[in-house]
């Protein structure tokens, strides 16, 4: 069959780089070659030099193409020769003739190679690809029998060495970058779970005063519903956050978090959706934004009512369209993230001034989460203290955790804690700088010394206890022990004149952190 060469080489340059994937590749090329001289199969190699083994690669048949990572073990002999025809190719750059081997019992690679493919006896042609002084493997073309191949088949298969040398240098990058894909994916599964672990998994107060808002968690976390988390600053809004993405389906893909309020305002739309090159001054690269890095996870919008107006039209379409358009571009790009806001701030309020949009509160406001503050939870704080002083005292890298002097937890637990929970981990690591060895003592707010801790407290909390039916209670079992010296039980007890059972007397001052045998 008389072939034009300029068109066989089109044709067949064409084929092969039609696909990334060079199996498919293959199996085009296969299709055209087969009327224009035998060929049964196609298959890639590659000498693997540390293991002294030839890799397969890909392979090709009339039924399609198939990707391949097998390796064929060579005798010693084998790879000696191999070694021999590598250092020959790289010096010469490798000769452009095709290798005819119609009698392949003579030939110890071919020998080793068709036995792995189950096809003893088959004629093929070797066509060994090169780049940049380079061997990168070699193309066997095969035909069933003996005495298939001729030289004008050899003399055509030669002009495709250099499309499919580059198609071999494409495919052993591309595998290179998926591999590093799927290797960083896997080290940002396992960071993901060391923080995890390194927080901790539970939530300190889900038992007592985060009841209420760990019932919300378990409910909306399985959905892909908007969250926003109401409450004062320090409260511990981005543990609960935490808490949602980690008990959802989205928990093996990012979990990214942003403070609305930290990035500057010419920067927050880069920062949230991107860029392309270009679309500013100093934009030198493309850029994916926030929304972009947390697809298939959960971004985590803390203080949302710091957003800007212009910023505030773009994350409506976000939440309205799952759709953003980096800074620049013009291309919309379809996300599949879930949201998480947080805010400390009164947001109906914005509303009415005009400072925050009413549609994007709205879609913000599907699934409110109010946290309490630490005053209106101080059943939480000896759990608390005890972890953050168990926390802090691992990342100062001290020996052994302090224990805690007499009556400290009354001095913590009688304070107003305008910080929240941020503010009591402040205080406790305060503690353990200034005495690293113990007992632990919060007499105490300021470094500075301007107030006397206990009096602070007092006088602040005065009034909050008359509103809070906790610290109401506390109060009255207080002076019942005070008159009773401290006994509970028994004639004259606290539990008697106060007309209870002593474990029920026991279990209420356990909630209330109210210490036994003071003398109150």
């Amino acid at each position: 069959m008389r072939v034009n060469e300029n068109d066989f080489f089109r044709q067949g340059t064409v084929r092969i780089c039609r696909h990334l994937d060079i199996e498919k590749a293959m199996f085009l090329c296969l299709e055209y070659l087969e009327p224009i001289m035998p060929a049964d199969m196609m298959y890639l190699e590659l000498y693997e030099r540390d293991l002294g083994t030839m890799r397969g690669v890909a392979m090709a048949t009339p039924e399609g193409g198939t990707k391949l990572n097998e390796l064929v073990p060579m005798p010693p002999e084998v790879k000696t020769f191999i070694e021999e025809i590598l250092k020959d190719y790289e010096e010469s750059g490798g000769p452009d003739e095709v290798f005819i081997v119609n009698r392949p019992e003579g030939q110890p690679i071919s020998r080793v190679m068709l036995e792995h493919l189950g096809r003893q006896g088959s004629s093929h042609m070797l066509l060994h690809l090169v780049i940049d002084d380079r061997a990168l493997g070699t193309l066997v073309l095969l035909a069933n029998g003996r005495d298939r191949y001729t030289k004008q088949h050899a003399r055509l298969l030669s002009l495709l060495k250099e499309p499919f040398s580059i198609a071999m240098s494409n495919t052993l990058q591309h595998r290179e970058v998926l591999k590093l894909k799927d290797m960083l994916v896997d080290d940002n599964r396992y960071l993901q779970q060391e923080l995890l672990r390194l927080s901790g998994d539970d939530i300190v107060g889900a038992d007592f005063g985060l009841k209420g808002v760990m019932e919300m968690v378990r409910q909306v976390a399985p959905l892909d519903s908007p969250v926003l988390l109401l409450g004062e600053t320090g409260v511990g809004k981005d543990v609960i956050a935490n808490a949602i993405h980690y008990s959802s389906p989205r928990r093996e893909h990012p979990f990214i978090a942003v403070n609305s309020g930290a990035i500057p305002e010419n920067l927050l739309d880069s920062e949230l959706f991107g860029h392309e090159k270009g679309a500013f001054t100093g934009a030198i690269a493309q850029k994916r934004g926030r929304f972009e890095r947390a697809d298939k996870g959960t971004i985590f919008l803390d203080e949302i009512g710091e957003l800007p107006p212009q910023a505030q039209v773009r994350m409506l379409r976000v939440l309205e369209n799952k759709e953003v358009e980096r800074v620049g571009g013009s291309k919309p790009i379809h996300v599949d993230t879930r949201v998480i806001a947080a805010t400390h701030r009164n947001l109906p309020e914005m509303v009415k001034t005009g400072l925050f949009r009413e549609d994007l509160w709205f879609r913000l406001n599907v699934f409110p989460i109010l946290i309490p503050p630490l005053r209106a939870r101080k059943a939480d704080i000896p759990a608390l203290v005890h972890h953050f002083v168990q926390r802090k005292a691992r990342e100062l890298k001290l020996a052994e955790r302090p224990a805690l002097a007499p009556g400290a937890i009354d001095q913590l637990v009688a304070y107003h804690w305008p910080g929240n929970v941020r503010e009591l981990e402040n205080v406790v690591e305060r503690a353990l700088i200034l005495n690293r060895n113990g007992p632990l003592s919060f007499a105490f707010h300021d470094s500075a010394g301007q107030e006397d801790f206990q009096g602070l407290s007092e006088a602040a909390s005065r009034d909050e206890e008359t509103l809070l039916l906790d610290h109401a209670v506390r109060s009255h079992i207080q002076k019942v022990l005070k008159m009773t010296r401290g006994k509970i039980h028994g004639p004259g007890g606290a539990a008697e004149l106060m007309g209870v059972n002593p474990s029920t007397l026991r279990n209420r001052m356990n909630k209330l952190a109210i210490p036994y045998g003071r003398g109150k």
